[in-house]
Parts: C-alpha cells; structure tokens; sequence
C-alpha cells in the first residue's frame, strides 16, 4: 500500500505507476481518493477543535463550582453536552471516510521499481540468465506422472474419489523423494544462516489483506466456514504474520526465517495440456525463505534470494534460467520480481518453478510492522522467494534426470535424504 502522503503530493506519478500496470480503469482512483482524504483531514481538525474546546469548557466548569456559580456551570454542562452528539458525529463520520480511505489505497498499485520492464502481461517477461546446458536426450521422455506410475509412485484415481481433480496420492520411491526435496531445500537454506520455522497453516483476515491484494485473495484463498482464518496459498503469507503490528529494533534487523508448509490454493480457471497430473494443484508443499529488513537494504536481498534458488536447481543438476517480471505481470503489492524457470527436456522449453518478490514497504505498511531506529520509527521492507515446490520441482527433477531404460537417476546432493539410492527404479 502507497503511503497517503506519497500520493497526496504525487498524484501524477502514481497515475503513470498504473499506466504502467495498464490498468488504467483504477486511474479515477486516485482523485477520488485525494478528495476523501481531504474531508477526512478536514473532519478529523473539526473533531480536534471541538475536544479541545471541550476540555476548555469543561475545566471553566470545574472552576465556576469551586466558586459556588452552579448556575452558570450549568449552562456550559449544557453546551458540553450538546457538543458531544455533534462530536459523536464527527467521529463516526471520521471513521466512514478513513475506512473509504483505506479501502482505495489497498487496490492502487505499489509503486514499481524504475528496472521494471514496461509490458501487459508474463508473455512480455525479459530473460536475465541461464544457468546449466538444457539438453534433449535420445530417447523419448513420458509425460511426468507416466514418470510417477511407472514407479509405482502416483495415484490419482483413488484422489479424485477421496477429494476430486486437483489432489494426489504420492507413494513408494515418488513420496521418499518429494520429502527429501524439502529437507534437502531446508537444510540448504539453513547452511545460508537463515532461521528454519514451521508456521500456522491458517491465518486470521487481517492478515490476509495485509500480504496480498484483494483480486489475489479471491483468486487463491480457501476460507474455514464459520471462522475468521483462511488456509494459507503460499507459506510467506504465515511468515510476513507472523511480524504484524510489532515495533522491531533496529539492531535485530534483517530477520531471515526460511520456512515449511502445506499451501492451498483454489486455482480457478482451465488449464492447457501441460499443466496437468501435479502440475497445477489444489494442496503441495513449499520450502520458501522472507526476509524483514532496512529499506535501503531491500535491492540486495532481493538479488540473494533469488540466487539462492538457482544455486539449489543448480546443485540437482538442473538447468534453469532466470526471467524479469515485466509492470503488467507484477501482483499489485509487488515493486519488484523475478521468475525462476527450470528445464523441461520433454517440452524442449523452461517452465515457472519459483518466484522472487520485493514489495517494499506495502505488506509492512498493511500490517504495521514498524522499525525502531536511533532518528525514529519507520516501516521495514518485506522480501520472499521459493526455495522448492516439490510438486513441480519434481516434473523437473524426473525429467532431467530420467535414464534410457527409465529409471531415475538420484543426484548425489539428495542420495542422503534417499537412504543412499542412487537410482530409482
């Protein structure tokens, strides 16, 4: 969320950060914001004025009983009291205007890093690197849960009668494989000095708008019926939480937490060909790292955090390539982002495996997580990444590492979380 202030004084700017978005229906939105914000001041210094000639009135009235004038005390009781329904509806008119107020910051968009690429949508995305040789092997590669069944290590049937599409079964040599992917990603992340947490996998409403845009929450979000907690979509949403409304000491500044969970998502829509079997799912599992830090500390974080993924693909064997999110592609919180895509030998192209978020002062501004530093309070920047998300981590990781006669070959970084398997067969 912008800061009002930045807005009140950029308007412009703030109409050019859309147009960049291209969402230029949300431009009447920051006049009419301008407006609100105007009556809510004014409102507010109304309000002002009238408790502080209140408290006036009120010590005249202490001072005429001293002196035994009850009659004219009386009367200022009398204009006290007629001013405090006028107050009561000042403050409830406060309150509605603030509340407008708040509601219309939360849907303009963060402001964009000035690096950003301008474009609509993720077909506009721009390629920064890659990282490995992709390579397409002789002999023919099955589509990933083939892969799975061949293995015994797949059941969808019995899923679908159990929770319908978009769920699985994970089993034998398939399952041991997806637990070693996230604690080899744990353990990794830790030996880059960041803290291991296993956070709640639900969390309250307020915590919900605090980390992500209201078409996002529509979009992902599964509410508990009867309760104010949704299920998590994606595990920085616990961890961002996990900080609200907290006042943090400079000095304990960055906080690196690397996290496990359970993510749910709704996933609506259709979807193509490829993205089928555990491609696009309901519920998998995530080993992802955040970062609370200094403002001018944000740009480096944001570099290391992505790195760190493409390290781990690259300590599997697995080649990947690094995209810049162009303005269009950007969730609405996000100032900056970056994709990371590993190689699909089957498709002969990469796909989406990870994502690297700085969104600067937004989620902290939602949920008040504040800095306390020598010259003062100020609000943190919020940074997360995806170590791995098994489910496609492994389209990719069975891909490139099936053999001819199609067996599995297991990279020597994960054969001790394999009980020493070098191969799955």
């Amino acid at each position: 969320m912008i800061d009002i202030k930045f807005l009140r004084e950029n308007p412009q700017a703030v109409k050019e950060n859309i147009k960049k978005k291209f969402q230029d229906h949300k431009l009447p939105l920051v006049d009419e914001v301008i407006e609100l914000d105007v009556q809510a001041r004014k409102t507010q210094q109304e309000a002002d004025n009238l408790r502080a000639e209140r408290n006036k009135l009120s010590k005249q009235i202490g001072a005429l009983m001293g002196q035994g004038k009850k009659e004219e005390a009386e009367k200022i009781k009398q204009q006290v009291n007629a001013q405090a329904k006028t107050l009561e509806e000042l403050a409830e008119r406060e309150k509605e205007l603030g509340d407008k107020v708040t509601k219309i910051m939360m849907t303009i968009p963060n402001m964009i890093d000035p690096s950003v690429p301008i474009g609509k949508n993720d077909t506009e995305n721009v390629e920064i690197q890659k990282y490995g040789d992709p390579f397409v092997p002789d002999f023919e590669i099955p589509y990933h849960t083939e892969i799975m069944e061949k293995l015994n290590g797949i059941d969808l049937d019995s899923a679908r009668k159990v929770a319908g599409n978009g769920f699985y079964y994970l089993m034998g040599d398939i399952a041991r494989l997806h637990s070693a992917v996230i604690s080899y990603a744990r353990d990794f992340m830790i030996d880059r000095g960041f803290t291991y947490c296993v956070p709640p996998f639900m969390i309250r409403s307020n915590v919900v708008t605090g980390v992500m845009s209201f078409d996002e929450m529509d979009a992902m979000m599964y509410k508990i019926e009867g309760e104010d907690l949704y299920l998590i979509g994606t595990s920085e949403h616990s961890m961002i939480g996990k900080f609200i409304d907290t006042i943090i000491p400079e000095t304990e500044l960055p906080k690196t937490l690397t996290s496990y969970s359970p993510c749910f998502r709704k996933e609506k829509g259709a979807h193509g060909l490829e993205e089928r079997g555990v491609y696009r799912i309901h519920q998998f599992e995530k080993q992802e790292m955040i970062v609370v830090c200094r403002p001018e500390e944000s740009p480096m974080w944001f570099e290391k955090l992505w790195q760190n993924t493409v390290d781990l693909f690259q300590s599997l064997d697995i080649p990947v390539r690094t995209l810049e999110c162009c303005s269009g592609d950007l969730a609405d919180l996000k100032v900056k982002s970056i994709d990371v895509e590993a190689w699909s030998p089957r498709q002969k192209k990469y796909f989406e495996v990870g994502s690297c978020s700085n969104l600067g002062d937004a989620q902290a501004r939602r949920l008040k997580i504040r800095v306390n530093a020598e010259n003062g309070k100020y609000f943190a920047h919020t940074l997360n990444n995806t170590v791995a998300a098994p489910p496609r981590m492994l389209i990719a990781f069975l891909e490139n590492n099936l053999q001819a006669d199609g067996s599995v070959r297991v990279p020597k970084a994960l054969q001790p979380y394999m009980g020493g398997k070098t191969e799955l067969k």
